[in-house]
Order: C-alpha cells, then structure tokens, then sequence
C-alpha cells in the first residue's frame, strides 16, 4: 500500500501512520499522552518515542496527569538513570510541568479543539513538502499553552499534536488514508 513519505518502512512507524496519525482523537487521556509525547520528541525523531512509547506508559504511569503533577525531583532523579527513557531533565520536568498546568484547565480537551473550531481541518497536500511545519492555529495552541503554563509546547510541536490528534489531516493525496480520513465522520 502507498503510504504518506515521511512513513518508513519500520512496522511501528506503518501502525501509526495506518492507524492513528490524523485520526479525529477527543480522548482528553490520549490527547494529554500525545501533548506529553510530542514534548519528549522534540530535537528525536517521532520513531524514537514511538519505539518507547509503550515502556514510557509503563514507567510514567500511564500517562495519568494526577501521578505525573505529583513527581518529586528526586523521582525524576531516578527516571533519569532509567536507560529505557528518553532521559533529559527538562523534558521530564515538562512532563510534570504540563501534567500541572492540565489539572487546572477546564474541559481540555474540548480547548485544544477549539484551537480548529471544534472539527478536524482536512488538507489536501500533493506531498509532504506542501505540509507546514506549523500554522498560525498551531502558534495560538501554543501562546495559550504556554500562558496556561505549560512547556515544551512551540508551535511547531503543537502543530504535530494537531497532526497525531487528527485536528488537521495532512496525509498527502496519494495516499489511500487521505481519502479514507476525508469521508470519516467527524
């Protein structure tokens, strides 16, 4: 099967791409999960944090915000000896960081849609090169994140939370998910 470029042959990256990149994701568990993940991205690849997605569910306890706004820094010391992680200090202090700043936030879930008014935006790119690094919807996620007190959220890592989330759908159009994601109901 064709498949958007970017998506390598690697049977986690085609998993993902298959069944989850632009897929509609209102979940506000899963979308707190890829807000934490896209932060651990940033400067890797996403196959890196895809390969450890599963072990960093584990170890950050399921992505559950309560746990992570509770970590101390001595946990986080001991999360940084784990080699299964991604270990950088800043990102794990984010992960909590942003676990904080989600606890406050009223329906956010229901928010970070509001950044595409409620409904998936449907691009039409003929390949990757015409897909953005970030909009001008991605640059408002992020200033409101970032006065909400998160971190790790610029616009372009909320531009590939979009992405993940389904806010916007950026298959390209040779690629027999775009037609399936364009028909989806919403």
């Amino acid at each position: 099967m064709p498949r958007c470029a970017w998506c390598t042959n690697d049977p986690i990256y085609i998993r993902y791409h298959d069944q989850e990149w632009g897929v509609p994701q209102r979940d506000p568990a899963a979308l707190f999960e890829l807000l934490v993940l896209e932060g651990f991205q940033a400067g890797l690849s996403w196959l890196i944090v895809l390969r450890r997605r599963d072990y960093l569910r584990q170890v950050l306890h399921g992505f559950d915000p309560q746990r992570l706004a509770a970590l101390s820094d001595a946990d986080i010391g001991r999360l940084l000896q784990d080699p299964g992680l991604i270990r950088n200090r800043l990102k794990l202090r984010a992960a909590r960081q942003n676990a904080q700043a989600w606890l406050r936030l009223d329906s956010p879930a229901e928010w970070l849609w509001s950044f595409v008014g409620g409904q998936p935006h449907i691009h039409h790119p003929a390949h990757t090169g015409e897909v953005p690094v970030f909009t001008p919807e991605a640059e408002a996620m992020s200033k409101a994140l970032k006065k909400a007190g998160f971190s790790f959220v610029g616009p372009t890592i909320c531009y590939a939370l979009m992405q993940s989330a389904g806010m916007v759908m950026d298959h390209t159009l040779d690629c027999p998910r775009h037609a399936e994601l364009s028909r989806a109901p919403r």
